[in-house]
């Protein structure tokens, strides 16, 4: 299975750092962040990995090159600056990403998820891993019931940036800008969408605060270091 990690992002929360450094890039206990979740990802099994970029890409494309020295194979889908958002960065790299459900990480988490417990086939169009919700998206974005997830509901979590998906699910769209969640809500609608709950150390990297934390929580051995 082909892994894709997200990383065209503009990062305006994290702004000034990334007026110069892509956010993926952002050094934290000294490595890169994208760092970590490329090793996590080798050692869980997945070693073709796909990485598009739009904002500072080439940085990243010199940065990691064909990541040889990280154990990976890694492929680029370069979005130029037109940051196609979730859906259409993803349907812009379906060409390198092949006929066969893939798995999606967004760039700017880390997280001890064991990514060797995904699913490499799913019943419907998508399976999405799931955190409680943090303090700063309290309301969550779907619903789980069972393993099915829905638009809403009762016991709603937050998407936590990990997901397989089948090619499927973009069959009806077509190339440009285009967001992700409408097409998991409209595939939830149909039962095509199962989930699962991770209650482990997740976070998602989105401010200056938070990236600050990550680096304490580092030091604390909470996250580990590489």
């Amino acid at each position: 299975m082909k892994a894709m990690i997200l990383a065209a992002g503009r990062g305006e929360r994290l702004r000034p750092l990334t007026d110069h450094t892509p956010k993926p890039l952002l050094p934290v206990a000294g490595r890169p962040l994208i760092e970590y979740t490329i090793i996590a990802l080798e050692k869980a099994g997945f070693v073709n990995i796909v990485i598009n970029l739009a904002h500072l890409g080439e940085n990243i494309r010199q940065a990691l090159g064909d990541g040889g020295h990280l154990g990976v194979c890694i492929e680029y889908s370069n979005e130029a600056e037109k940051r196609l958002e979730t859906g259409g960065g993803i349907f812009h790299a379906l060409p390198i990403l092949g006929s066969e459900p893939f798995l999606v990480v967004n760039g700017d988490i880390a997280t001890n998820f064991p990514f060797a417990q995904v699913p490499t086939s799913i019943d419907g169009l998508a399976h999405l891993v799931l955190v409680p919700n943090p303090d700063h998206h309290q309301h969550g974005d779907f619903a789980l019931d069972g393993m099915m997830v829905h638009p809403d509901g009762e016991s709603r979590y937050t998407y936590s940036g990990i997901g397989v998906y089948h090619p499927d699910l973009f069959l009806s769209c077509t190339p440009g800008k285009f967001r992700l969640a409408p097409l998991l809500r409209q595939a939830m609608t149909g039962q095509k969408v199962t989930g699962e709950l991770y209650e482990g150390f997740w976070t998602d990297v989105g401010s200056l605060e938070r990236l600050k934390l990550l680096e304490d929580e580092i030091r604390e051995g909470v996250f580990p270091a590489l």
